[in-house]
């Protein structure tokens, strides 16, 4: 893939430019307007207030069927922590895809919208009793074991005579990510159990000995924002080499390999993006490849993708507050912040905002989006090019919003975490609606 040049920052992008990060419906309309689904983006803000995030529905289905055809022989997961409610269940169920949660309540949500828990898989570095317990009492598909300790703890769980299916997660000991902190393939984080030290060979044979649980395959999950096929194609070299292993010593031909997700997006024009198409005819020549040199049967593959169905889905408007001029910097504040998209503070990302519902006749100039709470690092983007004539009341919009924004929300300054709405057809209709200040004070029972 060719990463083009990203426009000068005090420049305005060109056209193509502008839209190609935004969702396949995004049009334009008269007076800098834009819709998308076929709904005005301003009359979204109008009806609904701000912050709002408004999805796409048809974009989050094409997306998974873009896997389905990228991976045809494969089980694909949507990883519910990129962003999970009760209509983004139903979607990902209707286009044939399972889920990845992390937690006992994105299981309990989505098997009460009617997910069928069976095609399910739970992670997490850190299962509470409560998740061990879900996990078999809502029947799981499999859980992933991700330390020594979670071995003897899921099999008290397990009712007598009945077994639950595990995956072991192993580190790859694979550098690949977009920021330091979100690369998980690495012996340096939490995740998983290592080669090196043997922790993964240990708690593969534990769980052979345990009758109540059965390990069927291995998981690996290489980090996140990754742009290039490459890493993907050592992970399935090295796991295959472990399945082999595992097959000459303890005499068991496990049937699955879970690769993870961490399939790189592009949130600004220009930015890299992982080749979805490419990945899957490529793992699959390398599995197969890697299998047959081994003399092993080539196990059901599986791929959990999350940031690269909702994140490109999803659209955050912001109103703004104030504009302050301090020095040769221009500061924009609007009226979320890092409550409800704390990415820019935790990882250093950028985005692409953009002025929307009136034609400005000035010219751009850097301008750094800033949030309404009381931290110097509440910045949304630095940076970036908006008109000159940015005022107070302007509608702000960042496209590239559907993951890890609500998700990773908080309840900073007590201001509410915003609503979401959906979008297709030309209709828009509420999914998750604006936290208001009776859910905060209802929380606060003491005196």
């Amino acid at each position: 893939m060719t990463l083009t040049v990203v426009p000068d920052q005090a420049e305005r992008p060109t056209a193509r430019d502008e839209l190609s990060i935004w969702p396949a419906s995004t049009r334009r309309a008269p007076r800098d307007e834009l819709t998308v689904g076929g709904v005005a983006l301003t009359e979204i803000a109008e009806r609904f207030g701000t912050p709002v995030y408004v999805l796409d529905e048809d974009e989050v289905r094409d997306r998974c069927r873009a896997y389905r055809d990228a991976f045809p022989d494969a089980d694909i997961l949507y990883a519910a922590k990129a962003f999970l409610c009760r209509a983004m269940a139903n979607w990902v169920q209707e286009e044939g895809l399972g889920l990845d949660v992390s937690s006992a309540g994105e299981l309990e949500l989505a098997v009460t919208t009617g997910f069928p828990p069976e095609r399910m898989v739970m992670h997490g570095n850190a299962k509470s009793p409560q998740d061990l317990r879900a996990a078999i009492r809502l029947g799981v598909g499999r859980v992933v074991i991700d330390s020594s300790g979670e071995i003897a703890r899921l099999a008290a769980e397990v009712p007598s005579g009945t077994r639950q299916r595990v995956l072991v997660r192993v580190i790859p000991g694979i550098a690949a990510g977009g920021h330091t902190a979100i690369r998980t393939g690495t012996e340096d984080q939490k995740f998983g159990l290592s080669l090196v030290d043997g922790s993964a060979q240990h708690a593969i044979a534990r769980i052979l000995d345990q009758p109540g649980l059965e390990l069927v395959g291995l998981h690996c999950h290489l980090g996140s924002q990754i742009a290039t096929v490459k890493p993907y194609m050592l992970a399935v070299r090295r796991m295959v080499g472990l399945l082999s292993r595992i097959r000459r010593q303890h005499d068991v031909t496990l049937t699955e390999l879970d690769l993870g997700g961490g399939h790189a997006v592009a949130y600004r024009p220009g930015e890299s993006l992982l080749d979805i198409a490419a990945l899957g005819t490529r793992v699959r020549s390398e599995l197969d490849a890697s299998c047959a040199a081994a003399d092993l049967p080539v196990p059901r593959l599986t791929i959990e993708p999350g940031r690269a169905i909702a994140g490109p889905a999803g659209v955050a408007l912001y109103r703004v507050l104030s504009v302050k001029r301090t020095g040769d910097r221009t500061f924009v504040a609007v009226d979320g912040g890092m409550s409800d998209n704390p990415r820019p503070a935790l990882y250093g990302v950028r985005y692409a905002p953009r002025l929307l519902g009136r034609r400005s006749p000035a010219g751009f100039r850097p301008a750094t989006v800033v949030g309404r709470h009381c931290e110097a690092g509440d910045v949304l983007a630095s940076d970036v090019p908006l008109p000159d004539d940015t005022r107070p009341g302007d509608l702000i919009a960042i496209p590239v919003a559907g993951a890890y924004h609500l998700s990773m929300a908080s309840g900073y300054n007590m201001v509410g975490r915003p609503p979401v709405v959906a979008v297709t057809g030309g209709r828009a209709r509420l999914l998750v609606r604006r936290e208001s200040f009776d859910d905060l004070r209802s929380r606060d029972v003491g005196l």
